[in-house]
């Protein structure tokens, strides 16, 4: 046998002919096994035939076919109908629930709930139950769904607040065949995230994947979670988008393989991340995830932010325990039921770190983590502690009501911290930096020094006849936090100074008048 020149062994016609064929055929063969792997992949779980593929559910799409050719064209396209899952899968209901309706021959529920969900898809159920977003239809023993109740009123609350997060489904349960276990029309539609459920289960599947594609390209992208983090107090979808991971999503969203069974992040894709990447999706360290409070570390709602441990429960519920006090054990009772798992807010920010990691370096990681910490802490210390306090001491006084709302000084500081000081502490945990600082910290620190501290000096002054007290409180939570030592002193010449001078560097001598 003779070498070619590039070193390749010279194989005789008849084999080279052979070699040749086999290797055209391996790309095939790789083709068909993919997609073999693939349709197993995405078949939902379960019995075909007993947990899905129910057969008499056909004569529901021939029906629909022509009666709802638009309803039948996404539920055909999608991996559902692509599998055999008919309608009869996810509606069917057994007479006698409050929420079936007779429908032709059979009782079906317009609503899909988790629980019907979880007849395939079990794991994802399980993590969704119990969490955050399955808790947000409660809503009624918070300050926000008494503003909205009362200040604007409940046809607001139905069409606003609790499209995304969910309202109680209330059905008829009186009257003809044909109106008996439909959803009442205060109640529905709704595909809130903790929408409460007649079967008892808590929220929505297609707040996500929407009906009838349950597509879950759509819940990977960040339009779909900005239908409800969006706005004055939880901006993280406009965050997102100023952020590097935004811009370059909407650059390269074509690369993002956002159909991929798998989709793991620094492996189906690296172009950026959604808020389902850091939220839920999968790393190659890190596992996907229904849960989407499970990698937070920090809770950036409240006036005061914590970080946050997180015990989760044998029911299928979970709560967390802020950093300082005692978190039970596993084993431990707790809340009516046994502990089965502790993740400390250490093991909370590894799981973020996880994936992270699958694209940057530990530096960035480290140096991201290190801004967002200290402009929590900033708003802690040098705001949101010290006016909570006065803000204590106020009420316990008898200068204002214990009742919220009532009180002008009360709107000022609810928007300080559930406004401005969420919108600093989001923009730093996504690298906004505009609403990090012009519609973050900058607005709390204008509306404090301006708005917060004149109101308590005339709250005082309403009530005392002097401001007395009103000072005092400021020299005793204020004065002693070095960032506040401008407002007692003024600005320091030196500052002063060197702002000047960089200033008439830029733009000429006796620039800054």
């Amino acid at each position: 046998m003779k070498n070619s020149s590039r070193g390749a062994l010279a194989l005789p016609p008849p084999v080279l002919r052979k070699t040749l064929h086999a290797l055209r055929t391996l790309p095939v063969l790789a083709l068909l096994l993919l997609f073999a792997a693939q349709v197993h992949a995405v078949r939902p779980a379960g019995q075909p035939g007993v947990d899905w593929g129910d057969p008499k559910g056909q004569e529901c799409v021939d029906c629909h076919m022509s009666e709802n050719p638009g309803l039948y064209w996404e539920w055909n396209h999608s991996q559902h109908g692509q599998n055999g899952v008919t309608c009869l899968d996810c509606h069917e209901a057994k007479e006698g629930e409050i929420d079936a309706w007779r429908h032709e021959d059979t009782y079906v529920s317009i609503v899909v709930t988790p629980k019907d969900c979880s007849k395939c898809h079990e794991k994802e159920f399980e993590e969704m139950d119990g969490s955050h977003h399955a808790k947000g239809g409660q809503i009624l023993g918070s300050l926000d769904n008494l503003l909205g109740e009362v200040v604007g009123g409940p046809a607001a609350v139905n069409a606003g607040c609790k499209q995304c997060h969910g309202s109680k489904l209330e059905f008829v349960t009186e009257g003809s065949r044909r109106d008996k276990g439909r959803p009442k029309p205060g109640t529905w539609p709704n595909t809130g995230i903790g929408r409460i459920n007649p079967d008892g289960s808590l929220g929505s599947c297609t707040a996500c994947h929407g009906r009838h594609r349950f597509s879950k390209a759509q819940a990977r992208t960040p339009d779909t979670c900005g239908k409800c983090h969006v706005g004055p107090d939880h901006p993280q979808i406009e965050v997102y988008n100023e952020s590097k991971h935004g811009i370059i999503y909407r650059a390269k969203v074509d690369e993002m393989n956002m159909e991929s069974d798998k989709w793991v992040a620094g492996i189906d894709y690296t172009a950026a991340p959604t808020c389902a990447t850091c939220h839920m999706s999968a790393a190659p360290n890190e596992s996907s995830t229904h849960n989407v409070g499970e990698r937070i570390s920090w809770t950036l709602r409240p006036p005061i932010s914590t970080k946050i441990n997180l015990v989760k429960l044998e029911d299928g519920n979970e709560f967390d325990v802020p950093e300082g006090e005692e978190i039970p054990a596993v084993g431990d009772e707790a809340r009516g039921s046994t502990v089965v798992e502790v993740l400390t807010w250490e093991d909370r920010r590894k799981k973020m770190e996880d994936v992270c990691y699958a694209c940057h370096e530990q530096s960035v990681i480290d140096g991201h983590y290190k801004q967002f910490d200290d402009v929590v802490v900033l708003y802690n210390e040098k705001f949101a502690k010290p006016i909570a306090a006065i803000m204590g001491k106020l009420k316990d006084g008898g200068y204002i009501t214990s009742s919220p709302f009532d009180d002008k000084i009360e709107w000022t500081w609810w928007e300080i911290w559930h406004h401005e000081g969420r919108r600093a502490r989001h923009g730093a945990s996504m690298s906004g930096p505009d609403y990090t600082w012009w519609h973050g910290i900058y607005d709390v620190a204008k509306h404090t020094y301006f708005k917060w501290i004149p109101e308590l000096k005339e709250t005082v002054m309403k009530k005392d006849g002097n401001e007395e007290y009103a000072v005092a409180l400021l020299e005793e939570h204020f004065k002693p936090i070095e960032g506040h030592d401008w407002y007692f002193s003024g600005m320091g010449k030196e500052q002063i100074e060197k702002v000047r001078a960089a200033f008439e560097k830029r733009y000429g001598e006796g620039a800054l008048k």
